[in-house]
């Protein structure tokens, strides 16, 4: 599979552009949503590229190597990566979880069968998803042009 700095560039950007602008007015109870947009965007567009970057492109690599990638590979890869985000994002929000955003007073086992049951990990599983799909789309495309 070919590599496309613009596929690189786009793909990831719609999902954290749509949840930010979701989300912001949920954090922002009146007034403008700018900061909130900004302050949820800047975190989610740095976990979307990072996965792409270092997951996604080199999970395609190799998938290419052993034989060729089609569109529901591609998909399916991407949902599978999505969802494995969910780990470090877990461990991450857990090294945070004491008092006062200090060491954690739970293990991390339990704090992660709670934040994996919760409905909003669905978001991971549906970006990596959307990312695979509107890299592939765009990667197909520019090879068809």
């Amino acid at each position: 599979m070919r590599f496309s700095w613009k596929a690189l560039i786009l793909a990831p950007l719609p999902m954290p552009l749509v949840l930010s602008a979701v989300m912001a007015p949920l954090m922002q109870g009146e007034g403008p949503v700018v900061l909130p947009f900004l302050i949820l965007l800047i975190p989610a567009c740095l976990i979307s590229y990072a996965a792409t970057t270092f997951l996604l492109l080199p999970a395609l690599f190799v998938l290419s190597l052993l034989r060729p990638a089609t569109g529901w590979m591609v998909s399916l890869l991407g949902f599978v990566l999505g969802a494995a985000m969910i780990v470090p994002v877990t461990l991450m929000a857990w090294t945070s979880s004491g008092p006062d955003s200090g060491p954690p007073t739970e293990s991390f086992l339990t704090f992660f069968e709670r934040w994996a049951t919760d409905p909003l990990m669905l978001v991971f599983p549906i970006a990596g998803f959307v990312t695979a799909n509107l890299y592939w789309w765009l990667v197909t495309r520019r090879q068809a042009i």
